[in-house]
C-alpha cells in the first residue's frame, strides 16, 4: 500500500492507495513543531480510525512546500513504516513538462495537482487549487505546465479581515442566498462567497483568452465546493487531485528505477 502526503503551509492531506485505488483520505493541520516520533504516533492513530494496518504501508510519496518538515517526515516514515519516502521535485519529475521561467520555483503540491488533473480530465486544463492561496494552474493542450496566477486564499482573507476589524464575528463559510446581506453574518458571507466566485470567473476568462482555448476548469482543495457550487465555470470538483498525482509520480519513479536496474544488469 502506498501512503501519499501533500504537505501544505496550512493543511496536510494524506491518502492511502492500494492497486492505484484511493482507499482512505485525511486532511489535518500542518504542524511544524511535531517530532518524528510524534508524527509516527499521529499517523498510527489516523490509520486506526480509518481501519488501515500500519504494516500494510510499503512505500511513501511526498509533495511538500514546507522544507522544515521534510527531514522530520523522512525520519518518521523510516522508523514507523520502514520506508524511505520519495519527494516530488518539480524540476526532476518526468510526468509533466514545466515551461515556466524557473521550474525549481514551482510548488511540488501544484505539480502533483497538475499531474493528477491531466490524468483524470485531460488537457487543456485549468486547475484551481483552494488552499492557503488560491492558485490557478494553466495546462496547455500539449499537457505542459504553463504557469499560474496566485491570489490570497479564502481562509487567509477571512482571517485577515476578522483580525483587523474589532466588531466583525467569525462566520460559517456558507452561501447566504442573496447578495445584499440583511445582517453582519449575511453581509460577510455574501462578500466572501460571491467575491471569490467573481474572482474565479474573471481569472479563468483571462487565462482562457491567453491560452487561446476554452480549457476545462477543475477545482481542488478543501474549500473548492464553496465556490464551485456558485458558478458554471467550474466543470468538476476533485479535492484530492494532488494525491492522485503523487500516486502517478510514485509509479513513474518506481518504473524508472526498474528500468535503470535492468540496464545495469
Amino acid at each position: 500500500m502506498l501512503l501519499t502526503i501533500d504537505v501544505g503551509n496550512t493543511e496536510t492531506k494524506l491518502g492511502c492507495f492500494s492497486h492505484d485505488e484511493l482507499q482512505q483520505t485525511w486532511r489535518v493541520t500542518t504542524e511544524l513543531r511535531r517530532t518524528p516520533d510524534e508524527y509516527g504516533v499521529f499517523f498510527t492513530q489516523l490509520f486506526a480510525t480509518g481501519g488501515i494496518d500500519i504494516e500494510a504501508i510499503g512505500a511513501v510519496a511526498i509533495a511538500s512546500v514546507v522544507p522544515k518538515l521534510d527531514p522530520v517526515l523522512e525520519s518518521a516514515c523510516g522508523r514507523f513504516f520502514k520506508a524511505i519516502p520519495i519527494f516530488l521535485k518539480p524540476q526532476t519529475q518526468r510526468l509533466i513538462a514545466i515551461v515556466t521561467e524557473n521550474p525549481s520555483e514551482v510548488g511540488a503540491d501544484l505539480v502533483a495537482a497538475a499531474i493528477g488533473g491531466v490524468r483524470r480530465f485531460g488537457a487543456p486544463l485549468i486547475v484551481v487549487s483552494f488552499g492557503t492561496a488560491t492558485v490557478f494552474i494553466a495546462i496547455s493542450s500539449a499537457g505542459e505546465y504553463l504557469g499560474v496566477a496566485i491570489a490570497p486564499g479564502i481562509a487567509v482573507s477571512i482571517d485577515a479581515l476578522i483580525g483587523r476589524t474589532a466588531k466583525l464575528p467569525q462566520i460559517a463559510l456558507e452561501t447566504p442566498g442573496r447578495a445584499i446581506g440583511r445582517n453582519t453574518n449575511e453581509a460577510l458571507q455574501s462578500g466572501i462567497v460571491y467575491g471569490f466566485t467573481g474572482q474565479v470567473e474573471a481569472v479563468v476568462e483571462r487565462i482562457r483568452a491567453e491560452m487561446g482555448v476554452r480549457a476545462k476548469v477543475i477545482a481542488t482543495g478543501g474549500l473548492a465546493d464553496v465556490v464551485a457550487k456558485q458558478t458554471p465555470v467550474v466543470d468538476a470538483v476533485d479535492p484530492y487531485l494532488s494525491l492522485v498525482g503523487l500516486n502517478l509520480f510514485h509509479r513513474s519513479a518506481r518504473d524508472a528505477r526498474r528500468d535503470e536496474q535492468d540496464g545495469i544488469t
